[in-house]
């Protein structure tokens, strides 16, 4: 792991500072009323209530209890609490090797450079850094307060901290210069080489309903240690709003809202666990949303001693919502229809501009002459006129139709013209109503 050239009083030994885990144990325990009786014993209440004391005076009384002086062990394989099949011993263990780096974490190292010789080595100066594919980052440079001396067989030891912002391979530089017993100076470097990993992956789709845009975000764990995910938040870009579902809830969440003093972290666990989240996102902008870009993830999480951890996604893309300049709506229709009878179906026109817009002219649009295309006709006047639209406003209207034949029909080809700028817009989708009798 580490590279030098010639002879050296002083030497670097590095350690990485992380927090212990649970020391657990695999024992086979058993319960001696599985190996004695059968369960169907427990059916008869007299001899459930008996079968206890029979069992401990048969394995031995006393000694079937944690006893120190007991030497024959004769109880070291009995069950004596639920809890103990967990094989929790409730005692922690310290590291054992360098172990796995995940991408978010905070990497700490115990750094500890030793004097190895016989003799004083004076004026060190001391640097560590962190060495990617595409930076290399300063952790401790003591080039403006030297080290004074090392005497023989001491040690000079720091702690440094870096941020995992990169994946792959990292390289942790740690450099020596200084005088040695004879006066000479000279020159140590080494090298200790670490990977750094995905901790979690992050699948993403995008639906679009109608004016709703929905995101699904998947979290999957890639380590070997269950995660407590503290936030998993989406940051909407500009012109965008979201709001997190939850099944669970009666009530959706809004992202801008207040947070919660206390939320319960979701569980993902170890080795590919996965939870998903539901957003439904929301234009916020009066026009057309040229972007395609709808915002990026913000994630936390602890691990089972509480160690953090922390990733911002990439920005998540979707597709550009493109708005129409004018949309032309249905409000209202009369709930009951009869043949050849005039009614008057409510529609509003809504102007999604930052401009004024119009005059209008509202035709019913006929694709051929056919008798199926006529069986709905406007009433009177085939034109009606709409005057100007104010930017961002909209106006009522009502249009006068007749119905010449009975059951489900359909209002199809209801077009805006802009006598202004000569454009057309529409038709508006069809609309089917039932014609009855008088």
């Amino acid at each position: 792991m580490s590279s030098t050239q010639g002879s050296h009083s002083l030497a670097f030994r590095v350690m990485r500072l992380c927090r212990p885990s649970f020391q657990v144990e695999t024992p086979l325990l058993v319960d001696p009323a599985d190996l004695m009786v059968g369960e169907d014993i427990f059916d008869d209440p007299i001899a459930a209530s008996l079968l206890p004391p029979l069992i401990d005076g048969h394995i031995g009384g006393k000694a079937s209890t944690l006893d120190s002086t007991d030497l024959s062990y004769r109880a070291r394989f009995v069950l004596h609490h639920p809890c103990d099949s967990i094989g929790l011993s409730g005692l922690l263990m310290l590291p054992q090797s360098f172990g796995a780096i995940y991408l978010g974490e905070t990497f700490c190292s115990y750094i500890s450079i030793n004097n190895s010789s016989n003799f004083e080595v004076r004026d060190v100066i001391i640097k560590a850094e962190i060495q990617t594919e595409r930076q290399r980052i300063l952790l401790l440079d003591t080039s403006k307060s030297s080290v004074e001396s090392i005497r023989a067989g001491g040690r000079y030891d720091f702690i440094v901290e870096h941020d995992v912002k990169e994946l792959g391979a990292h390289t942790l530089v740690c450099t020596a210069l200084y005088n040695d017993g004879d006066g000479e100076r000279k020159y140590l470097p080494q090298f200790f080489k670490f990977i750094v990993a995905n901790p979690l992956s992050v699948r993403t789709k995008v639906r679009v309903v109608k004016e709703n845009t929905f995101l699904e975000a998947c979290i999957e764990n890639h380590t070997k240690s269950n995660l407590y995910m503290d936030q998993v938040d989406f940051e909407p870009a500009q012109h965008w709003s979201a709001t997190i579902l939850k099944a669970d809830e009666h009530n959706s969440k809004n992202i801008s809202g207040t947070s919660e003093i206390f939320k319960t972290p979701v569980l993902i666990r170890s080795g590919g666990g996965i939870h998903n989240f539901l957003y439904q996102l929301r234009s916020t902008s009066h026009g057309s949303v040229q972007s395609n870009v709808l915002g990026k993830f913000q994630i936390t999480w602890r691990t089972n001693l509480g160690e953090p951890g922390r990733l911002q996604t990439q920005q998540i893309l979707g597709t550009p919502i493109t708005q129409e300049e004018l949309e032309l709506n249905v409000v209202e229709v009369p709930s009951v229809i009869n043949l050849d009878k005039p009614f008057l179906v409510k529609l509003k026109l809504k102007n999604q501009t930052d401009k004024v817009l119009g005059p209008f002219e509202v035709t019913l649009s006929q694709v051929d002459s056919s008798e199926q295309e006529m069986v709905i006709m406007i009433n009177g006047l085939q034109t009606t006129v709409i005057p100007n639209v104010e930017a961002f406003g909209s106006t009522d209207f009502h249009m006068n139709f007749i119905a010449t034949q009975l059951g489900v029909q359909r209002i199809k080809g209801i077009t805006v013209f802009d006598t202004k700028e000569k454009k057309t817009y529409g038709p508006l989708p069809d609309l089917e109503i039932f014609v009855d009798l008088d």
